[in-house]
């Protein structure tokens, strides 16, 4: 009897040490190992943009939707509520709030206090309303109406590298239009 270590476990009459040329089951096949690795490759291609993404985060990208959606909903706000809403911004300090017609003195005070502070390195360049010139420092507010108009105007917001962006709110068409560059509202 053979010891069981040199002992082939699929063919008993075959020893462990000796070569089979028809044994080709073990291993993997190159194309096997191609197709994995091309799948790993595919796989990190497309993770590593969303990663980066992730990591690396865009401040006046990020600062302009914000706001953008922040005004998108108060103009729904004020069509459901059937309120006069304000956006109050306030250039010194780099911050924005929302008050309504139905607020008191001491909820106005409250939300001033509670004021969206945009983010270091991103900045409100300057706004301008139909009928008044460019506010450049200072506080502006723009109105939204019980039925969801507001005034015409654009807000323009830069970032320390010199890259801007403009949000131009349009009255009764309820949209607010995002541009990634400076747009004077007079030539459009």
């Amino acid at each position: 009897m053979e010891n069981f270590c040199t002992m082939n476990l699929r063919n008993p009459k075959n020893p462990v040490n000796s070569i089979d040329p028809r044994n080709t089951t073990e291993g993997y096949t190159l194309i096997e190992l191609t197709v994995v690795v091309l799948l790993i490759g595919l796989f990190l291609a497309l993770s590593v943009p969303r990663f980066q993404s992730a990591l690396v985060t865009d401040d006046l990208k990020t600062t302009t939707r914000r706001i953008a959606g922040l005004l998108n909903s108060l103009r729904d706000e004020a069509i459901r509520e059937h309120k006069v809403y304000m956006v109050h911004l306030d250039l010194g300090s780099n911050r924005l709030w929302i008050e309504s017609d139905g607020m008191g003195e001491e909820e106005r005070a409250l939300a001033r206090e509670r004021a969206l502070k945009l983010p270091q390195g991103v900045r409100i360049l300057d706004v301008w309303r139909r009928g008044t010139e460019k506010k450049v420092d200072g506080e502006t507010v723009i109105h939204f109406s019980e039925k969801g108009y507001v005034e015409q105007s654009a807000i323009h917001l830069g970032a320390e590298d010199g890259r801007q962006f403009s949000l131009v709110l349009r009255p009764f068409l309820g949209t607010i239009k995002i541009y990634d560059k400076y747009v004077d509202i007079g030539t459009m």
